[in-house]
């Protein structure tokens, strides 16, 4: 499957479990980590969808793009999939996780600015 359709279908699977997180969210006692993990999830799965169609424009240098797209769907879900553990299991995926998964999706946030900026290949 080329890179963009497995963005496109990672993202689409993504933001599925985000509103299914946020339905959680909204009917479980005390679950504020799943209302995180679910806005988590949707912003980057737009995030995705957006980077890649830019990336299909030619308007991202394409492997920094890419780069940015594949660590949104890294980040969120070490992020989104911490918090979830945490919640449901009372432990978490591994030490430091979370905070991994936010230093990730920051830099891909940085990525597709570099990407915006460089030549496009």
């Amino acid at each position: 499957m080329p890179a963009h359709r497995l963005l496109i279908a990672l993202a689409g699977v993504m933001g599925a479990a985000g509103v299914a997180l946020a339905a959680a969210s909204a009917h479980g006692a005390d679950a504020s980590r799943l209302a995180t993990a679910s806005a988590m999830l949707l912003f980057h799965a737009t995030a995705i969808l957006a980077t890649t169609a830019l990336l299909a424009r030619g308007l991202l240098h394409g492997g920094i793009g890419l780069i940015a797209a594949f660590g949104f769907v890294t980040g969120a879900a070490l992020f989104a999939g911490d918090l979830t553990l945490r919640q449901f299991a009372g432990h978490a995926l591994f030490p430091m996780a979370a905070p991994t998964g936010g230093t990730v999706m920051i830099a891909s946030w940085l990525a597709v600015a570099i990407a915006a900026a460089l030549p496009r290949k």
